[in-house]
């Protein structure tokens, strides 16, 4: 699942949410941080008024939650809207060893000598391929979005 703080730097570069069912959101106050929701028409609903769109809680008493602002929420993208929003620049994703590379940065501290295995996706971009690495293939997804996004930003 992808880290929230890529998730928030993800919504601060600009990145917007259009609630669908199976998508994946936290809420960042009170009793619910670190709680993970996902939207499914049985428990959790996007609900589109003209104010904006709420998220309704269907039959979560014990929580005393009834509904929150989508914009009250932060989206957790999956691995494949990931890919998609990377559209055409995305190249790959493959599974590599921590020594592949990287391997400094994937170190197990509680047995350096250990293989962690990483992932790496692969894009184009205007300066040529650029690969990210992150122990999750969704946090290389977003650190690759990052990019692209800072990059559609400087032109």
């Amino acid at each position: 699942m992808l880290d929230v703080t890529l998730a928030r730097r993800l919504h601060d570069a600009g990145l917007r949410w259009h609630p669908t069912t199976g998508d994946r959101f936290v809420i960042d106050r009170g009793e619910f941080v670190g709680d993970v929701f996902t939207i499914s028409e049985m428990t959790i609903e996007a609900h589109e008024y003209p104010t904006g769109t709420v998220l309704g809680f269907n039959g979560t008493t014990e929580w005393a939650l009834d509904s929150v602002a989508a914009d009250q929420s932060l989206w957790l993208p999956r691995e494949d809207q990931l890919r998609a929003l990377l559209a055409r620049s995305f190249r790959s994703l493959t599974r590599a060893s921590s020594a592949d590379g990287d391997g400094d940065a994937h170190v197990d501290e509680a047995d350096p000598t250990a293989e962690r295995i990483v992932y790496e996706v692969r894009v184009d971009s205007s300066g040529g391929e650029r690969v990210f690495r992150a122990a999750d293939p969704e946090d290389a997804y977003a650190a690759a979005l990052l990019a692209y996004i800072d990059a559609s930003l400087s032109l």
